[in-house]
């Protein structure tokens, strides 16, 4: 059975093409195989490099509440971790020093930007979190107990969106260097909320398909470090998902 597409780029259906070979553990050891467990381990692990890094750039705004103080961190965070997940996706043999790497640089981000959020919003940042890991238990546990499954379809049109959104919010960010700027869209009426309950919604589907995806890869008698590799693309997902999340309580937050 071929192996599952997914939406995620660092999880994509090529992903364990190279392996030739070791299609249900035929050329690696049981004990060198990825496995669904340390997968979930290694997941918890780059959760709490992201934590313990945006603890740090969370504090370092609250002492003097400036954007100046965490810019750098922000900054380093934002490309820092861009480059390192291009580098993991390419080299995926690295992902258990690449991955841990994203998690502190993207925390160093989610950090900054939450607490600037927070300011404006009191207790924005902790109810998007609960939202984003309470949206994570949920569709693995409907996943697991396989009250959702992946058809071809669903696949196929969380694709489509996913591809979508990725252009459209490529060609604001072009439009807007021309002063074009899609008002409605990002503003807190109705369309606005409408737009990002949808994109939250194609993100949390996401998760889905990774996890149907990384079930596939343990199937497929990966090696070791692909465990890694699965706990990074879920990263990548909850990323994006949070700070949807965040966006859209700001929008609704706005409205008060």
């Amino acid at each position: 059975m071929p192996l599952m597409k997914t939406s995620n780029p660092a999880l994509s259906d090529k992903t364990f093409s190279d392996l030739a070979g070791t299609r249900y553990g035929g050329a690696i050891d049981v004990a060198d195989r990825m496995s669904l467990s340390g997968t979930v381990h290694k997941t918890g692990i780059l959760m709490v490099c992201a934590f313990a890094t945006a603890a740090y750039t969370w504090h370092l705004f609250m002492q003097e509440r400036s954007v100046a103080d965490i810019s750098l961190p922000l900054m380093v965070g934002v490309f820092g971790g861009f480059i390192c997940a291009l580098v993991t996706i390419f080299k995926k043999e690295w992902a258990p020093v690449t991955a841990p790497i994203y998690a502190l640089l993207e925390g160093l981000f989610l950090g900054g930007i939450s607490a600037i959020f927070d300011l404006r919003y009191p207790g924005i940042a902790i109810q998007a979190v609960g939202l984003t890991f309470g949206t994570l238990f949920v569709l693995l546990i409907a996943y697991s107990s396989g009250m959702i499954k992946v058809t071809d379809k669903m696949r196929l049109g969380i694709v489509a969106a996913t591809g979508g959104i990725a252009i459209f919010y490529l060609l604001q960010m072009v439009l807007g260097f021309f002063g074009v700027h899609f008002v409605a869209i990002n503003g807190s009426g109705i369309i606005g909320i409408a737009f990002s309950l949808f994109v939250c919604a194609i993100a949390a589907l996401n998760l889905v398909l990774d996890f149907d995806f990384i079930e596939r890869g343990v199937n497929f008698g990966a090696p070791r470090y692909m465990e890694w590799y699965g706990a990074f693309g879920i990263m990548v997902t909850l990323v994006w998902l949070y700070l949807e999340i965040l966006r859209l309580l700001s929008k609704l937050q706005s409205r008060k």
